[in-house]
């Protein structure tokens, strides 16, 4: 495919005009960042990985009636998206004690939370994606009530399908965030998921050694990041269990493909 207009680029992914009207071409990033971009590096075929697990999962929400921005997976790095108007908040979902919640609240890593707990960001990297309540949402026109109550409600779905997702393979999905977007139709808009959802945006713990799989190990310098990576595709089925490398997840996931056609 002939490389499009740039649109924008973020820590891990570049968004180029898709080939049709309303659609988005969303590249794969092995840029790795952390602590609000002040720590940077590389994983290597981490694009790739995420490209591939976050197809996934688009594809089993929107089985479950979780609209997405979700259409095609076009290669290794990238997938074609719906274009949807991102709404300026960033949700993140809480299951376990971990990162920033157990500073602000002395609560101990790892702890159990009696139920989940949705907390909301201010989308904009120069502020550090502050912390917001639905009162803020409100008074600044972020998103209207109606669309908080969408928003929420989808993200508790959202949680409940991945949390069983995660445990049948044995991971414990920890925390993460998700994004939101507006699409317009014939003069009214409704919500529909958007970015992606990747060990770059969950914490996942394995279940039985409390291994972290995800960009912890990045921002905390444990090493083997590719591996945590790989071990969750692997587990999800998306990885050849002959053990060979990254070039090979998009082969199985067109043999896939192609077998489910005949």
């Amino acid at each position: 495919m002939s490389r499009r207009r740039q649109i924008y680029e973020g820590k891990a992914k570049i968004l180029y005009e898709g080939p049709e009207p309303g659609t988005i071409i969303q590249y794969f990033k092995d840029d790795a960042t952390a602590f609000n971009n002040q720590k940077k590096g590389t994983i290597n075929g981490k694009g790739v990985l995420n490209n591939r697990i976050s197809e996934h999962i688009f594809t089993l929400l929107g089985g479950i009636g979780i609209p997405n921005h979700f259409i095609r997976r076009l290669n290794m790095r990238e997938q074609l998206v719906r274009q949807a108007e991102i709404v300026p908040i960033e949700v993140i979902v809480r299951n376990v004690a971990a990162g920033s919640l157990t500073k602000r609240l002395g609560i101990e890593e790892g702890t159990p939370l009696p139920r989940t707990i949705l907390e909301y960001c201010y989308k904009d990297d120069a502020l550090g994606d502050p912390m917001i309540t639905e009162e803020h949402i409100a008074c600044f026109g972020w998103a209207s009530q109606e669309e908080m109550h969408e928003i929420s409600d989808m993200a508790i779905r959202i949680n409940d399908f991945m949390c069983g997702l995660f445990a049948a393979i044995g991971i414990r999905l920890v925390d993460f965030k998700l994004e939101f977007g507006r699409v317009w139709e014939n003069e009214f808009s409704r919500i529909i998921l958007a970015d992606e959802i990747s060990p770059d945006g969950c914490r996942l713990w394995d279940m039985k050694t409390e291994e972290k799989l995800d960009k912890d190990r990045f921002r905390r310098d444990l090493g083997g990041e590719v591996e945590a990576y790989q071990e969750v595709a692997r587990r999800l089925g998306l990885m050849p269990e002959d053990g060979a490398g990254i070039e090979k997840v998009a082969d199985l996931a067109e043999a896939r493909k192609a077998r489910s056609k005949d």
